[in-house]
């Protein structure tokens, strides 16, 4: 089993928050590493439900905040839902996924989580102007 540490970044590389996850499979898709960060998240969110959600994607109804997303109320989030929109996004690239120092470039990749058990993802924000 795996320990595996889910970390965010900048463009540049730097950590903007990060969560460690015990006793994961040793080889994984990216598809079910996505899937798998996302359900913790809305676990956690769920589990105190507030205005602020901090996560990969944008709920519905959420606007973008300084470090996440504001809620109009204060609910518990389907993480089935907010998983399919993190594997939209990552197709859209809205997002990449970078394991040890290799970018993830398809979902269906198979992972070895012993050999690189840090898994970073950098959002990518569109320019404004044209």
């Amino acid at each position: 089993m795996a320990l595996v540490t889910f970390r965010d970044e900048t463009a540049t590389g730097r950590a903007l928050a990060e969560f460690s996850l015990p006793d994961l499979p040793e080889r994984i898709s990216a598809r079910e590493l996505v899937r798998l960060r996302v359900r913790e998240e809305v676990a956690r969110h769920n589990a105190a439900p507030s205005h602020h959600y901090r996560g990969l994607v944008r709920p519905i109804d959420a606007e973008a905040d300084l470090n996440g997303y504001r809620l109009r109320t204060a609910r518990r989030l389907d993480w089935e839902k907010q998983a399919d929109a993190a594997e939209a996004a990552f197709l859209r690239n809205g997002f990449l996924l970078l394991v040890g120092d290799r970018q993830i470039l398809d979902l269906d990749v198979e992972i070895d989580l012993l050999t690189d058990p840090v898994v970073s993802f950098v959002k990518l924000v569109p320019l404004v102007g044209g």
